[in-house]
């Protein structure tokens, strides 16, 4: 079996049983039903339907806008979903909020559900300081997974939190949480994030495909799962001024693979990847960060910090800006390249407004077929990208053609340049 093969096989037996399996646990067919949500359907607001849901249903959502219609999801195998994936329909909290934790909210009880296709803002905390709705908010001990995918949430003081069993975030934008300004006055500082993987009862969560921005204090990514999967994303702050670009906050399990991660100017922190900055809870610390393009916008900084005692195996990435590449604890670290300058001709539109870091002609030998052996997880789970993040919230398959490049993209096109600074032995190396 090729090694993309068994990549592929690891990422399905490996990553969360729980969402990929889901065909086990969904009632037949026959039992589900399909009820309409719009102007003339069954139902004319998304709460009406969701309080007349059955287990095993579908909800679709006529494309339009939903004003304060929020509700609560509490049953089990759901499937809610645009009737037009290219048409989101659009739902504005306007003051509305559901327990007060936001626009949609899972209950324990709803469990197997997956949301597709919307557009939700506006999330805001009416009745208490906690400064934390959101766009959806998954309770915690809710014992199955849940799947929000397709998905634009922007303007809520976190636009999702969660924490089932099992979480699985694909090909969503989740931009400007809003500065606490703006809320409440009473409102806590520090709790805007993009998406708040919000405690160690979550076994996993897959975030891949997505593009995270523009977050007011808070986080692009923050979980504190036992398993966090964080694969070939777009992490970027751009105008906002968040804290960690990815925050891992009590150790596990975690593969950050494949990901454009940048940390703007106007960033609190200057740390970018942070592991295990608030506990050891989850009981191991074990990190892998593999074939990602970070970029520092400031001064000074450090690319990765990881707690002491990690184990920490730091594979083929570009480093891109000025500070220390990683600090914190002994790292396994192999195949990574760091251009303090950041010289622009090494991608092809780098920072404001494009932050595209593909490869280019102009890239050297130092990154293109510069790439070492990545191996295996100690559980076995392979560490080799084999997917690329496409601009913007898709994915395409990496080629696999040559010796590995460094960063989150492979350069597909023809001969690069070479770099005068790189040792000899990489200048060597043939153009591809």
């Amino acid at each position: 079996m090729s090694e993309r093969a068994k990549r592929s096989c690891s990422l399905a037996l490996g990553l969360a049983g729980a969402i990929l399996l889901v065909g086990f646990m969904l009632p037949s067919q026959s039992q589900a039903r399909n009820l309409t949500v719009g102007p003339g359907k069954t139902y004319s607001t998304i709460r009406g339907a969701a309080l007349a849901c059955q287990n095993g249903d579908t909800v679709t959502v006529d494309a339009g806008t939903y004003t304060g219609d929020v509700c609560t999801w509490n049953r089990s195998g759901l499937l809610v979903r645009a009737a037009n994936p290219l048409n989101k329909p659009h739902l504005i909290a306007n003051g509305a909020s559901e327990n007060d934790m936001g626009v949609w909210r899972v209950a324990p009880s709803g469990t197997s559900v997956t949301f597709d296709g919307f557009e939700i803002e506006g999330a805001r905390s009416v009745t208490s300081a906690t400064g934390n709705a959101c766009g959806i908010r998954v309770e915690s001990g809710n014992p199955g997974w849940v799947a929000i995918r397709n998905c634009h949430l922007h303007d809520n003081q976190i636009n999702i939190m969660a924490a089932p069993d099992s979480l699985l975030v694909e090909k969503c934008e989740l931009d400007h949480t809003p500065p606490t300004t703006v809320c409440d006055p009473t409102c806590r500082t520090g709790n805007q994030h993009n998406i708040y993987v919000n405690t160690g009862n979550c076994r996993v969560v897959v975030f891949r495909y997505n593009y995270s921005h523009d977050t007011s204090v808070g986080q692009l990514f923050k979980s504190r799962a036992q398993n966090s999967y964080v694969l070939y994303n777009r992490l970027t702050d751009e105008s906002g001024d968040g804290s960690y670009a990815v925050d891992i906050s009590d150790g596990g399990r975690a593969y950050v693979i494949g990901n454009v991660i940048v940390q703007g100017v106007n960033s609190t922190n200057t740390n970018i990847v942070s592991y295990a900055a608030e506990s050891g809870g989850n009981g191991t610390l074990d990190l892998y960060v593999i074939n990602n393009t970070i970029v520092n916008e400031q001064s000074n900084g450090t690319f990765i910090n990881a707690r002491a005692g990690t184990t920490a195996k730091v594979l083929n990435n570009i480093f891109y800006g000025p500070g220390t590449p990683m600090s914190g604890t002994v790292f396994v670290a192999l195949g990574n390249y760091q251009d303090a300058s950041r010289s622009a001709s090494r991608f092809l539109s780098p920072g404001a407004p494009n932050y595209d870091y593909h490869l280019t002609a102009n890239t050297p030998l130092s990154i293109v077929g510069a790439g070492v052996a990545t191996g295996t997880s100690v559980t076995g789970f392979l560490l080799s990208p084999t997917m690329e993040y496409v601009y913007n919230e898709q994915n395409a398959p990496r080629s696999s053609v040559g010796v590995l490049d460094l960063g989150a993209f492979e350069y597909t096109g023809g001969s690069v340049g070479q770099d005068v600074s790189a040792p000899s032995a990489v200048q060597d190396l043939r153009n591809r």
